[in-house]
C-alpha cells in the first residue's frame, strides 16, 4: 500500500473511534437489535428488475437463510433478522433498481476474511478453503489440523482478531468480503469501519439454528456463494445420511451430565435449548440439565456446584466439555476439580468421558458426533468405535 492511501486509511480509522466515542454517530449496514430489514423472513423470491427467478435452494433443516437463484447466475442470499446480498456473476452488470438495502458482492467472492471461525471447516470440508485468505484466528488458536496447515504455508494469514482487526491488511490483501460472528454486535464501531473501507459484511448467524444438522447446513450458503454448490450439497448430504434412522429408534431413557468445571468452581451446562442437548437427544439420550437456561439467552448456564450435583448426581452418564477446559483427561483429572464428583453415579460406575478439544470448531462433524452419542448410549463396549468421545480412566 503507498504512503497516501496509508494515510488515507489512518485517518478514517481516526475519525471512526474519535465519532463512536464521543457521539456515537452512525450506522452499521447491519440491525443491530435483531430486527429483519425486509420485515420478516424471506419467504418467496424478491422481485428483482430485469432478473427471473429460477430456483430456491433446498433446505432439510436451517432456518435461519434462504437462497435464491435467478437467470444468468445472479443469486440472492437472505439471513433471517439480518442483512440480504445479491451476488452478480462474473461479467454481470447490478441491476436496476436495486433496493439500496441489499449488499452487492462480485463473483467471484476471493480473499474472504473470516472471523466466524466455526464455519472454517465447513469451507475446507467443500474445498473452499482458497477463498479464504485471513482470519480471526492465530495459528495456534486453532484445535485441528487443517486450519493450522493452511497458515503455515502462508495461504491463510491472521488478520487480528474480529475486535481488532488489521484495517491495513485487509486493503492490502483485497478483501471482498468479512464474514463475521454475531460477536461483532458487541463491536458495532468495527463493523462500520470495515464497511466504510468499502467491504462487505456478512454476519454468520448459524449459531440460531436449534438443529444441530441445521447448523451445519450453512455449508450450503457458503457453497453457493463461492460457486461449490454441489461440494457442499455432497458433503452435508454424507454427514446427514449417518444419522437417518435414528429418529425412529425408541430413546433409551438414559440421562447425560454434559458441563465443565470454570476457573472458580462453578459447573457451566449447556442451555437445555443448545445444541448440544439437542445431539444428545437425537443419538438417544436424555440432557440431564432439561430446565438449564439463561435469562440474557446465552448457551452456557453457570451454576453453583451443589446445585450441578443436586441434578446430576444420578446421571447415567458424564461427558466432560474438554472443549472448554481440556485439562481433565482421567478419572483421577475429574475427581479432582471437585471431591463431590466422588458421590456422582457415572463416576462410580466408571461411566465418565470427555469430548475431543476440536468439537466447536468441527461444525463439519455433526453427523458423526451424534452417532458417537448413538454409540455410547446404545453399544456394551464403544470405546473402540468413538471417534470423538473419550473415557476417561
Amino acid at each position: 500500500m503507498n504512503r497516501t492511501k496509508k494515510g488515507i486509511v489512518l485517518l478514517l480509522i481516526f475519525l471512526m473511534v474519535t465519532c463512536f466515542g464521543l457521539t456515537s454517530c452512525g450506522g452499521t449496514g447491519s440491525n443491530e437489535t435483531g430486527t429483519d430489514q425486509q420485515g420478516g423472513a424471506v419467504t418467496s423470491a424478491p422481485e428483482i428488475e430485469g432478473l427471473s427467478f429460477q430456483s430456491e435452494l433446498e433446505r432439510d433443516y436451517a432456518t435461519q437463510f434462504n437462497v435464491y437463484t435467478y437467470e444468468g447466475g445472479y443469486k440472492y442470499f437472505h439471513i433471517v433478522d439480518g442483512d440480504d446480498f445479491l451476488l452478480v456473476p462474473e461479467g454481470g452488470t447490478v441491476p436496476e433498481g436495486l433496493d439500496e438495502s441489499v449488499t452487492v458482492l462480485q463473483a467471484p467472492v476471493e480473499n474472504i476474511y473470516l472471523a466466524a471461525t466455526a464455519q472454517m471447516a465447513l469451507f475446507i470440508s467443500m474445498g473452499g478453503e482458497d477463498s479464504i485468505r485471513m482470519t480471526s484466528l492465530k495459528q495456534d488458536g486453532w484445535t485441528f489440523d487443517e486450519p493450522k496447515k493452511l497458515m503455515d504455508e502462508g495461504k491463510i494469514v491472521f488478520a487480528g482478531k474480529y475486535s481488532e482487526p488489521d484495517y491495513e491488511m485487509l486493503l492490502d490483501e483485497g478483501c471482498q468480503l468479512a464474514i463475521e460472528s454475531t460477536m461483532i454486535y458487541h463491536t458495532p464501531e468495527v463493523q462500520e469501519m470495515i464497511v466504510e473501507l468499502g467491504i462487505p459484511v456478512l454476519v454468520d448467524r448459524s449459531s440460531y439454528e436449534s438443529n444441530p444438522l441445521g447448523r451445519m447446513e450453512w455449508i450450503k450458503f457458503y457453497g453457493e456463494l463461492i460457486g461449490k454448490t454441489e461440494e457442499a450439497k455432497a458433503f452435508f448430504d454424507g454427514q446427514k445420511a449417518k444419522v437417518e434412522g435414528l429418529d425412529e429408534f425408541p430413546n433409551t431413557e438414559k440421562t447425560v451430565a454434559f458441563f465443565y468445571i470454570s476457573t472458580d468452581g462453578k459447573a457451566v451446562v449447556r442451555s437445555s435449548d443448545d445444541y448440544i442437548p439437542a445431539m444428545i437427544d437425537m443419538a438417544g439420550g436424555r440432557y440431564i440439565f432439561k430446565d438449564a437456561m439463561d435469562e440474557s439467552g446465552k448457551s452456557s448456564v453457570p451454576m453453583t456446584i451443589e446445585a450441578f450435583y443436586d441434578i446430576a448426581a444420578n446421571a447415567d452418564y458424564i461427558i466432560y466439555n474438554a472443549s472448554i477446559d481440556s485439562s481433565v483427561t482421567t478419572m483421577a483429572d475429574l475427581i479432582a476439580k471437585d471431591p463431590i464428583m466422588n458421590e456422582m453415579k457415572a463416576v462410580k460406575e466408571g461411566n465418565c468421558w470427555s469430548t475431543g478439544s476440536s468439537m466447536y470448531q468441527r461444525t463439519d462433524i455433526a453427523g458423526d458426533m451424534i452417532m458417537d452419542f448413538h454409540i455410547l448410549f446404545t453399544e456394551e463396549d464403544p470405546e473402540s468405535k468413538l471417534n470423538y468421545i473419550t473415557k476417561l480412566n
